[in-house]
């Protein structure tokens, strides 16, 4: 039986479609969590100031809420070019100085996401035993949506690589 070997650029469609919806989702997370965040927050304000009687896990939760919020945010805004650049630099230099760059930046985009992932796996790993008192979970879980952003970080650095190589431009989540 003869084997059809697979087109590079159909893989890499499929990453990137694989990569969109891992971003929608996260950022469908986000606003949930967010709105998780505000909920929790107004409990503690009405709890505080009209029922006199303070729940003592809302602001423990808002914290948490706070974590994951910002983590997947922040994945999906390296996916959708919404960090901090440095564009004037590129559009001085050269057309193949340029394209290296870029190279450079999606490359260290990655170390930076592996070295997320992994410290904060280890930490995650080394409180796991530990709880947070008012929620009676792990503390682990506090250190588990950075580790999650540095795996989604790298996983949208390797679509940006392959883009470029491509001469392809990723698609917005936002939209």
């Amino acid at each position: 039986m003869r084997r059809v070997p697979r087109h590079p650029a159909r893989q890499a469609t499929m990453y990137t479609k694989l990569c969109y919806r891992i971003a929608r989702t996260a950022m469908w997370l986000g606003v949930v969590g967010m709105i998780a965040l505000v909920a929790a927050v107004t409990w503690q304000v009405i709890g505080r100031y009209v029922l006199n009687n303070t729940p003592t896990w809302a602001e423990t939760l808002a914290l948490l809420l706070v974590l994951y919020v910002t983590m997947l945010g922040t994945a999906v805004g390296v996916r959708d070019r919404g960090h901090i650049a440095f564009d004037s630099l590129l559009t001085m230099v050269p057309g193949p100085v340029r394209r290296m760059l870029e190279y450079l930046i999606h490359v260290l985009i990655f170390v930076f996401g592996a070295l997320m992932a992994w410290n904060c796996a280890y930490l995650m790993e080394s409180v796991w035993t530990y709880r947070l008192p008012t929620l009676g979970i792990s503390e682990g879980w506090r250190y588990f949506p950075a580790a999650v952003a540095g795996v989604l970080i790298m996983m949208f650095s390797i679509e940006h690589i392959i883009a470029l190589a491509r001469g392809q431009e990723v698609e917005s989540a936002w939209k």
